[in-house]
């Protein structure tokens, strides 16, 4: 015959149910989660006779272990009560719940009155959680109630987890309850929670809703509707006009400027160019939004299924030996996922909006793939005189100019691509050089009180090769 568990909440004496109470008078036997706590002064007043888990909370080493010493101690009762302060288990209900399923014991929670309803009875609604299992991030537009700060430690880990996300002078309340049940409530900065030493089970801390305008940090849901507002009837008239079409441009423009923020190794800089990128994802979600064909759920969705359908090796038993194999998998799982059968297929979902040396590259190493590639630079060296030879041909003999000219650039990214460089980043380089070297010129021919537009190209050279050897100048 199976067993039965009651989890009887305590609550506070004004707050405790008359079930609840029946029920811990009449148990066979009782357990307590603390006798520390205030709540149980009405059980010691009564004379019961308890067993207390805080000789468990002293000598576990974690709260994994400690909630499973628990949930075992409580199926080994047979028939009894678990005397919980507040309203329930929290973090130790997984632990008990399973321990319950495994030794056939049926477990009754009885409804009760939680502590942070007791201390702030006027909360209408909020968002409730315990000092060791705080939500990855709070709703900073609802009231967040934290309950079970019961040390000084758990105040500070509380007040670090907060100031990521609301303002060191942001006003807090602590409700600490009293002997007698009641709870006394201060309101202080939240930068002052932990220079405190009253701390027990039973203070719940409550942050209260922060205005949008007033929020020290703001998070991603803050930005989509921040674009919805700018969308809005009676938002921002440019933004209502844009389109996909529109402002594809845009995206493009602020991906080249986030790889300047990254090469400047500057994180602000970083930090506000990745902001730019992120703005125009969920622009153009929250104009499909407008459209009901998709929002920005669902591009969060299909990113993360896209990285575990593709990272096998990771989330699922695929075994890879070396980042080749990665590069492997992944290709054939691209392939397969966008139907692709032949390389020629491949090579075309190549974007064409690509920076064309990139392109160039990108369609290359695809031909590699299948062995359509020379072996090494030096064997691909000579078509770059050959190519050149049939540019000047052309030129002399007014062929067709841009066909050979393309084939010539061609050829100059099939080389660099098989030193290992990336030639959209060697001209970047080269390209700098020369703005670089043309300014120390311009500037050596302004000391020397001259101006570039007067003088004959040959002049100019003069000068260009003397910037060139002279690493003096500047």
């Amino acid at each position: 015959m199976s067993s039965k568990l009651i989890i009887a909440p305590l609550s506070t004496p004004q707050t405790i149910t008359q079930t609840a109470w029946t029920t811990i008078l009449t148990a066979s036997k009782l357990f307590l989660q603390t006798d520390r706590h205030p709540s149980a002064n009405p059980v010691r007043e009564a004379g019961l006779v308890y067993c207390s888990m805080d000789d468990l909370y002293e000598s576990s080493e974690d709260f994994d272990a400690l909630n499973a010493a628990i949930a075992h101690r409580l199926v080994n009762g047979e028939d009894c009560v678990y005397a919980v302060p507040g309203d329930g288990c929290f973090s130790q209900m997984d632990a008990i719940q399973e321990a319950c399923a495994q030794s056939d014991t049926e477990l009754v929670v009885l409804p009760g009155v939680s502590c942070a309803k007791a201390a702030f009875p006027s909360l209408q609604s909020a968002v409730f959680c315990t000092a060791n299992a705080l939500p990855d991030k709070p709703d900073c537009s609802v009231p967040l109630c934290i309950q079970e700060i019961d040390t000084y430690i758990a105040a500070a880990e509380v007040k670090g987890y907060l100031q990521r996300f609301y303002a060191d002078e942001q006003s807090v309340s602590l409700a600490t309850m009293q002997p007698d049940g009641q709870y006394r409530i201060e309101s202080f900065p939240l930068y002052l929670l932990d220079r405190r030493n009253d701390f027990f089970a039973g203070s719940v801390l409550l942050v209260p809703p922060v205005p949008f305008f007033n929020r020290a940090k703001y998070q991603f849901n803050d930005l989509c509707s921040i674009l919805d507002r700018l969308r809005a009837p009676d938002g921002c008239p440019w933004d209502r006009e844009q389109t996909h079409e529109s402002i594809k441009g845009d995206l493009i423009e602020e991906c080249y400027e986030l790889c300047d923020a990254i090469d400047e190794a500057d994180d602000d800089h970083l930090i506000e160019e990745l902001g730019d990128v992120l703005m125009q994802v969920v622009f153009h979600a929250t104009i499909a939004k407008e459209q009901a064909r998709f929002d920005e759920d669902d591009v969060t969705d299909a990113i993360v299924k896209k990285l575990i359908y593709r990272h096998p090796h990771v989330f699922g038993n695929v075994s890879v030996s070396s980042t080749g194999d990665v590069l492997k998998n992944w290709d054939a799982l691209k392939a397969a996922q966008r139907h692709q059968t032949t390389q020629t297929e491949a090579m075309c979902s190549v974007p064409k909006r690509f920076p064309a040396l990139m392109r160039a590259a990108k369609v290359q190493k695809k031909a590699r793939k299948v062995g359509f590639d020379w072996a090494t630079a030096e064997d691909a060296f000579p078509k770059i005189a050959e190519e050149a030879e049939e540019l000047r041909d052309a030129m002399q003999q007014n062929g067709a100019i841009s066909e050979e000219a393309g084939d010539l650039l061609f050829s100059v990214v099939n080389v660099i691509r098989l030193l290992g460089f990336d030639a959209e980043q060697l001209l970047h380089n080269t390209t700098d050089k020369f703005i670089d070297r043309f300014g120390k010129m311009e500037r050596l021919v302004i000391e020397n009180g001259k101006q570039l537009s007067d003088m004959t190209l040959a002049e100019q050279d003069e000068y260009w090769k003397k910037v060139k050897h002279d690493t003096s100048i500047v």
